[in-house]
């Protein structure tokens, strides 16, 4: 997170029967824990669909098929203590492998070496408020298109 810059993203929502595809996060300052999508930053001159399988093919090493935009969230957010903001371009798709489905959690890679680690969990849990869900907008996003 650059100080002062808006960043530009692409996440995938992952659904599997009641539950989408999530990294789990810390914030080391508040101590709370959140989820998100699997995605991450759109470089200059790449297209947000380009960037978000770049993405996924660097980070967990897998091909999507059937993208399909849903929408766009702008998210100002508080993390370890700092201001974001975010311009967050969302998608749907699908696993071209579709052994991603039938495990309960895996693991992904960061372009920095940072181990994380991707969980299928229930949307109800967002809803009931057990788990958080960034970006904030999210969820209702998710309640529209279901």
């Amino acid at each position: 997170m650059k100080k002062g810059v808006i960043r530009p993203l692409a996440i995938c929502l992952f659904q599997n029967n009641d539950s989408i595809l999530v990294a789990e996060g810390f914030d080391n300052v508040s101590k709370e824990y959140y989820y998100r999508p699997i995605g991450g930053g759109i470089e200059y001159g790449e297209l947000s669909s380009d960037a978000l399988r770049r993405e996924i093919k660097e980070e967990i090493k897998a091909s999507i098929t059937n993208l399909k935009y849903l929408g766009t969230l702008e998210n100002i957010f508080k993390y370890n203590g700092e201001i974001g903001h975010e311009i967050v371009m969302i998608y749907d798709a699908t696993f071209v492998d579709t052994s991603f489905y039938k495990k309960c959690s895996f693991d992904g890679q960061e372009d920095d070496g940072t181990i994380f680690t991707l969980y299928w969990k229930p949307v109800s849990e967002f809803q009931k408020g057990k788990l958080r869900l960034v970006p904030e907008g999210l969820l209702g996003l998710i309640q529209e298109i279901n």
